[in-house]
């Protein structure tokens, strides 16, 4: 039976600009990931983050297959994560802009190599996370990169947090 209308006729499949409308008002927090390998620090911006489990501790993260932080990631074994504020806009929209230069790419970001894993936090993140993967499904034009949280701090300051609603960067108090 075909997937659709009760009566098992076909319908249309929603186009890609219908799906990302529609996703588009789901709001979502917007983080840094961040990964480490031979000596380069790779960064992306990524709101598709998901906490997965407390027993043991783990995230999930989808990274388009086609984007150099994937293959990155995949090399490395590790990743971190930090969690934006209002202020973190700039290097938000940075880490989104594709073909920035590949050395050097969060020089811009005041940022600090996590103590468990090595790779680049934000100093100013309202949270961090470091993560080992322990899983990669692939699905789409993503993958599913599943991390075991080997390290977590919240930050003693708060601010609003940065959001990503209806195609555009805001922040919520």
């Amino acid at each position: 039976m075909s997937q659709g209308t009760p009566g098992g006729q076909d319908t249309d499949l929603p186009d890609v600009d219908t799906f990302r409308r529609a996703m588009g008002r789901f709001v979502t927090g917007v983080t840094m990931l961040t990964t480490r390998t031979r000596d380069i620090d790779h960064g992306m911006t990524a709101s598709a983050l998901t906490s997965v489990s407390l027993e043991p501790l783990l995230l999930l993260a989808c990274i388009e297959r086609e984007g150099r932080f994937h293959d990155a990631v995949l090399e490395a074994g590790v990743w971190g994560v930090s969690v934006l504020s209002g202020r973190d806009r700039p290097g938000a929209e940075w880490l989104a802009t594709r073909g920035r230069p590949l050395h050097g790419q969060l020089d811009r970001l005041a940022h600090h190599h996590g103590r468990a894993t090595g790779v680049a936090l934000l100093n100013e993140a309202l949270s961090t996370f470091e993560c080992r993967t322990t899983a990669v499904h692939p699905a789409g034009d993503h993958s599913i990169v599943v991390g075991e949280v080997v390290a977590v701090t919240s930050a003693p300051h708060s601010g609003p947090a940065l959001v990503y609603y209806r195609g555009r960067y805001e922040t919520l108090s």
